[in-house]
């Protein structure tokens, strides 16, 4: 039972701290709430990353195999949710810069990163929910989806090491690093 504990508090203290940290950040005291919601929303997102390769690969004590998946599934949906907050509150924020992120054409070096991880996101979500209708087999589906999981950690780890930011540096390198490793032991 102590292990247990132990393991999901270390996950939870692995995931809060960057949170909390990006709590005391200077960056936010001028900023609308809005702006602050879409920041935060992609702390969350990174932090949901860490958590879907322990969830799939049986890492996380107390859930069995099929909970593991089903958790792995709800987790990935608050995944693109996250992801909608934290691009659509920009979008409220900043349209301009929204578009030249979009349009691969904005001078910020992050954005084309995260960007492709967005669509990279969306589209294992899309590919999950017609995956039956399509008939789409097993082993298709494993493939796809875990050449799209490079995508995204990679595209989305890039992104966040990039920008200088509301998150925490040792937090964001350590969320990171720990986010890469989780998707390569599995």
């Amino acid at each position: 039972m102590a292990r247990v504990a132990l393991i999901w508090g270390a996950l939870a203290a692995t995931v809060g701290v960057p949170i909390a940290a990006a709590t005391a950040s200077p960056l936010l005291e001028w900023r609308d709430p809005v702006y602050i919601l879409a920041c935060f929303a992609g702390i969350v997102g990174l932090g949901l990353m860490l958590v879907q390769p322990l969830l799939i690969a049986g890492y996380l004590p107390g859930l069995s195999a099929y909970r593991g998946r089903r958790t792995h599934l709800w987790i990935g949906g608050a995944l693109v949710v996250a992801v909608v907050i934290h691009v659509g509150g920009l979008w409220i924020t900043s349209p301009p810069d929204m578009i030249d992120a979009l349009l691969f054409v904005s001078p910020t070096p992050f954005s084309p990163f995260g960007v492709i991880a967005m669509w990279a996101i969306f589209a294992v979500a899309i590919l999950a929910s017609l995956r039956r209708r399509l008939g789409v087999r097993p082993r298709t589906w494993r493939i796809a989806h875990m050449l799209l999981a490079v995508v995204i950690v990679a595209g989305s780890v890039v992104h966040s090491l990039l920008i200088e930011g509301t998150m925490e540096t040792v937090s964001k390198v350590a969320l990171c690093a720990l986010v890469v490793a989780a998707a390569i032991t599995v």
